[in-house]
């Protein structure tokens, strides 16, 4: 029989991570109050203590002005691509011209 795997939100993440750094509670006994595997939770923490320190995750943020920061680095990048496509159409259109002038 296979388990189904659980997802949790970013808010729940975030409380579970702040019960631990927070309210002093220690991992096994945070997990076991959530119902969540110590492991999954020590990861949590382990994110949580980086974000707080300023660094941006791979995965999804916990807190929300790194969610704030991985949005706008997505939109960042989606822009920079749409500026190369759009510069490789104006080079095409010039050389174009370039050869219907001559």
């Amino acid at each position: 029989m296979t388990r189904k795997r659980r997802s949790f939100s970013s808010e729940f993440k975030l409380e579970a991570a702040s019960l631990v750094l927070d309210q002093g509670y220690s991992i096994a006994e945070a997990g076991r109050s959530l119902d969540v595997g110590e492991t999954i939770l020590r990861r949590w923490v382990q994110q949580l203590q980086q974000e707080r320190e300023g660094t941006t995750p791979a995965s999804k943020a916990l807190t929300p002005e790194q969610q704030r920061i991985q949005e706008l680095e997505a939109r960042i990048n989606r822009l920079e691509r749409e500026k190369a496509i759009l510069k490789k159409a104006t080079t095409l259109l010039m050389q174009d011209e370039l050869e219907r002038t001559r």
